[in-house]
């Protein structure tokens, strides 16, 4: 049985976008699921567009989520000594020809073909032509696509595919310049390879039957081609950044889990059963081509979101302290001055989305926060103050624990009368600034006695002329 070798092949011409690492993941899965190899290309050939920046953020994006790849990153711009020798052994065999016609010719003939209501394509005038070559002018290589017959694609994905050869023109695969076109490297870098399985974009589609062409006249072996449907936004528009289609590497910068992201993309436009939420092992267990959708997924901000909380819920705090650490100091808070930041991100890591998220609600362990005006009107009524200069007395006498702390606000509650919620709001936000935090308790456990009284008696000093008269 042939061994399984499937590529991911970015351009560089821009950054890693979801699309693009959904393809890498479903090439990466099926690779690892018939224990193959999987190779990483860099299709940089578009000079103008292809950056050194924009090759980094590709492979920074492939480490960020884990998609490691056995051979490779190979770069086409390295290897255009190979495409010249491919080139040289087309002509000689000739199934590929100069074509030296001029810009102008082409457009005159595309118009002519227009009039008379025909598909404008080349029209092939150079391919048997035994006229003298224009002195001057630099040709193109053209391919010779035969004639008859068709291609016949069985998609893994779409299913088959029938495309007359007589639809097809003889594309370039090489420029004026002597550079081979896109086409024509991808399909030298596949057979070079040994590649058994092209999985990619749907937007590949019209190449393939064209690549396949080439293959056949280099005698090279054909791979099996998957087609994965494109990534549409909510409203069923093509997905762009208002859609939230940015950078992969922007998803780290907002606070989302590599394997929270690869597991939402396994699942846009790919399904086993009702399974949402799985490991990448089990999904490389279950990975089969079979299993994609052949409409169009639609991109759901919201769902990834539920995802990336699901997978918060299960991350130890040690960890999402870790990740959560950059957001942290970037705020102005050091994580290290306060308390065990792990212990922290454990208590909050229910009630947030993102690692963000989870940052920006940890300040107040780190930095005391004065509430709101709004708050105070809403929370801290002026009879509560007396209660809240009592509980201040009462925690510095105890031993500090959370069933400790309970108790002294159980028994405040009982000695006046209140309901518990009486208490602990007011107190909550005295201490932490906020009206939403985990059970109070617990957050006072992890300030530390000195901390919450330090706090406590410093708003009520805050307080004392605005709300009792002396």
């Amino acid at each position: 049985m042939t061994m399984v070798r499937t590529r991911f092949a970015p351009s560089p011409t821009g950054y890693l976008h979801l699309g693009g690492a959904r393809t890498a993941l479903f090439s990466w899965a099926f690779a690892r699921r018939h224990k193959g190899t999987f190779i990483l290309r860099v299709e940089d050939t578009d000079l103008e567009r292809s950056t050194p920046e924009n090759t980094q953020v590709i492979l920074d994006a492939m480490a960020w989520l884990g998609l490691d790849y056995d051979e490779g990153p190979f770069y086409q711009m390295q290897r255009m000594d190979r495409y010249r020798e491919v080139l040289k052994q087309l002509i000689e065999e000739g199934k590929a020809y100069y074509c030296y016609a001029s810009k102008e010719e082409l457009e005159t003939m595309r118009e002519e073909q227009i009039a008379r209501g025909e598909k404008p394509r080349y029209d092939r005038r150079w391919r048997d032509s035994r006229a003298t070559p224009p002195a001057g002018v630099s040709p193109v290589v053209r391919f010779k696509t035969p004639l008859e017959g068709a291609v016949v694609i069985d998609d893994l994905v779409k299913g088959r595919i029938v495309v007359n050869n007589c639809e097809l023109d003889d594309l370039i695969i090489a420029r004026s310049d002597g550079t081979p076109t896109y086409n024509f490297c991808v399909v030298v870098d596949d057979w070079d390879m040994r590649i058994t399985h092209v999985i990619r974009g749907d937007d590949h589609v019209n190449n393939t039957p064209r690549q396949i062409n080439i293959l056949k006249a280099l005698g090279a072996p054909l791979p099996q081609y998957g087609h994965v449907p494109m990534i549409l936004g909510h409203d069923g528009e093509k997905l762009s950044k208002r859609h939230g289609s940015v950078s992969v590497m922007q998803y780290e910068e907002d606070g989302y889990l590599p394997e929270a992201l690869l597991n939402y993309l396994a699942r846009l436009g790919w399904a086993r059963g009702d399974e949402e939420i799985f490991t990448m092992a089990q999904f490389v267990e279950w990975f089969d081509l079979g299993g994609i959708s052949r409409s169009a997924a639609r991109f759901n901000p919201e769902k990834l979101q539920w995802i990336n909380q699901q997978y918060l819920k299960q991350t130890d705090g040690a960890r999402l302290a870790q990740l959560a650490r950059p957001f942290m100091l970037r705020d102005g808070c050091d994580p290290g001055k306060g308390p065990d930041f792990a212990r922290v991100a454990e208590l909050l890591r229910e009630r947030v989305n993102t690692v963000k998220e989870l940052a920006d609600a940890a300040v107040y362990f780190y930095r005391p926060l004065d509430p709101e005006p709004t708050v105070l009107e809403q929370h801290v009524p002026p009879d509560i103050l007396p209660v809240m200069a009592e509980i201040a007395a009462s925690f510095e006498a105890i031993e500090w624990t959370r069933e400790a702390i309970h108790d002294v606000m159980k028994s405040t509650v009982a000695a006046h009368g209140l309901k518990f919620p009486r208490l602990a709001m007011p107190l909550r936000v005295l201490v932490t600034g906020e009206p939403q935090t985990p059970s109070v308790d617990a957050v006072l456990a992890l300030l530390g006695k000195e901390e919450v009284v330090k706090r406590l008696r410093h708003q009520l000093d805050r307080l004392k002329s605005g709300f009792i008269p002396e």
